[in-house]
């Protein structure tokens, strides 16, 4: 008798170890996605972040500027350059060089880049546009009468970046701005619908790629 209780006792251990495995497999395999939703607010202070663009320069710069310091612009930087097939950029102004560079580092890995801009300001003094266009990136624009004023990227069709923030010097590190970031279906897809309507409606009819816009500035 006191051998069988022996047997069942270890039967019951036994049995009750495979199900605690069985039970953290399921919950590991079927458990929710961390998902993510940021926000980040401007201005953000001036940092190098040339670790971000080559990592193991992290311990080689030596510009003047903070190192090793995590900021909201650097955060913005980390993201976007989180892509690894397209991304879809909508924004108003662009000037900033460093997101420019970031950008083309995208393009020259292959990414495919979209970038839709407002018809006024893809030729001011100091646009990033011209760079874009010369290294190959499809960039259109309206030549409505109203401001294409959205602000917002979409990262291989899996991370909304939207907010108040122009991709400019002073938006980044002098003016007050936030930017929101977030994986959020409910909330990316409108803005992949957004995105691709102008981009379809971007026509020769009431629309320049933005090449041939920058091509009648310079006459």
């Amino acid at each position: 008798m006191l051998m069988w209780t022996v047997k069942e006792v270890v039967l019951g251990v036994s049995t009750l170890f495979v199900s605690v495995e069985l039970i953290s497999w399921f919950f590991y395999r079927w458990r929710p996605k961390r998902t993510i939703n940021e926000v980040h607010f401007f201005p953000s202070k001036e940092v190098c972040v040339e670790h971000i663009f080559s990592p193991s320069l992290l311990d080689l710069c030596s510009c003047p500027l903070p190192h090793g310091i995590e900021t909201s612009f650097s955060r913005l930087l980390r993201h976007i350059l989180s892509a690894s097939s397209s991304l879809d950029l909508c924004i108003f102004a662009f000037s900033n060089m460093i997101l420019c560079r970031a950008i083309l580092k995208l393009h020259h890995r292959g990414v495919i880049v979209r970038v839709l801009s407002d018809k006024d300001y893809i030729a001011i003094t100091g646009s990033q546009i011209g760079i874009l266009r010369k290294a190959g990136i499809c960039v259109r624009c309206a030549l409505d009468s109203v401001y294409m004023h959205h602000k917002f990227a979409v990262v291989d069709k899996r991370l909304l970046i939207t907010g108040s923030l122009n991709w400019t010097l002073s938006a980044v590190h002098n003016n007050m701005e936030n930017v929101i970031v977030t994986d959020e279906p409910n909330l990316m897809q409108p803005f992949i619908g957004e995105f691709n309507r102008l981009w379809e409606h971007s026509n020769k009819g009431k629309y320049l790629e933005a090449s041939d816009l920058l091509k009648s500035v310079e006459k």
